[in-house]
């Protein structure tokens, strides 16, 4: 018999118990340390279970990356195409995702700190498929923005991309890994959105 669920995720579907437990234990104590039976455990189910659903945990790490962007690309994609301009559009994506952590620490934790767990049968690190089309959606914005008059045309919209992940990723790291040493958050989400704004607008022509 299985253990007791947990309050936290009971009522659901076996399947996304998993995702729930793993998703938070993951977050809060890392990949490495945490076992499949813990996962389990918490989920209030059985490995073989976890087994069936995702194979390994690595693969349950996966499904909960691509099971975040599944709702959250055609939602960016939304707000991308109601924007005026490229910058504008750029401005609301960084909006977004900050919301999206803020309401999921768990998730976010994740993203930035375990996303390099996911590696394919040569050992490469593989991009969830959802990052690949967040990615491809933002390529593709930067290259609008050279279009409209956002972003100088001299820029290489991969190389423009690129910078501006490593930028948001800095920028949310940091305050994460300062609460989780009980040390005071070095900025506040206003200055986030300012840094963010001032190097997009300096993208312009």
């Amino acid at each position: 018999m299985p253990p007791p669920r947990s309050p936290l995720i009971d009522g659901s579907s076996s399947r996304e118990r998993l995702l729930a437990a793993a998703k938070h234990l993951m977050a809060k104590e890392g990949f490495e340390r945490i076992s499949t039976a813990a996962i389990a455990r918490e989920a209030g189910t059985s490995e073989s279970q976890l087994v069936r659903y995702f194979g390994t945990k690595v693969g349950l790490l996966e499904a909960i990356f691509n099971e975040a962007w599944e709702p959250l690309n055609p939602r960016i994609a939304q707000l991308v195409a109601a924007a005026t301009t490229a910058r504008d559009a750029v401005i609301t994506v960084l909006s977004a995702m900050i919301e999206v952590f803020d309401r999921d620490p768990d998730l976010a934790r994740l993203l930035l700190f375990e996303s390099r767990r996911l590696r394919g049968d040569d050992g490469e690190i593989r991009l969830s498929k959802g990052f690949q089309d967040f990615s491809g959606l933002v390529v593709h914005l930067i290259e609008r923005g050279q279009s409209d008059g956002s972003f100088n045309k001299a820029l290489n919209p991969l190389a423009v991309t690129s910078a501006l992940f490593g930028v948001f990723e800095g920028m949310i790291r940091d305050p994460l890994l300062a609460a989780d040493q009980n040390r005071p958050v070095p900025f506040s989400e206003s200055e986030i959105r300012a840094v963010f704004y001032a190097i997009v607008s300096g993208l312009g022509p």
